[in-house]
């Protein structure tokens, strides 16, 4: 089971796709999702990192893969570089009230 978990997050392909030696993608779905209501995976997190900062053995790298990175959905319509479109003056009208 663990492994199903483990390969469908490290290829990133659909729980449909998860290869037949895994058994039935459901099932490894439903597990995955007991587990993280029920806080199974938070108990081994922290089993496992207490284990390793015991052994001295507990060292931190962050990386960001851009090709996770989204902009925000308003970032789409931002002004382009370049030249700012010069606004025209305006004059006042020679309507009502002018003389």
């Amino acid at each position: 089971m663990i492994d199903a978990i483990a390969f469908k997050f490290q290829t990133g392909t659909q729980w449909v796709h998860l290869p037949e030696k895994f058994g039935n993608w459901r099932g490894v779905y439903n597990r995955l999702r007991m587990w993280a209501v029920d806080g199974t995976w938070e108990r081994v997190f922290t089993t496992l990192m207490a284990q390793a900062d015991a052994d001295e053995d507990l060292a931190w790298a962050v990386s960001v893969d851009s090709t996770i990175v989204r902009a925000h959905q308003h970032a789409a319509g931002a002004r382009k570089k370049g030249p700012q479109p010069v606004n025209r003056p305006t004059m006042p009208s020679a309507g009502p009230g002018v003389d």
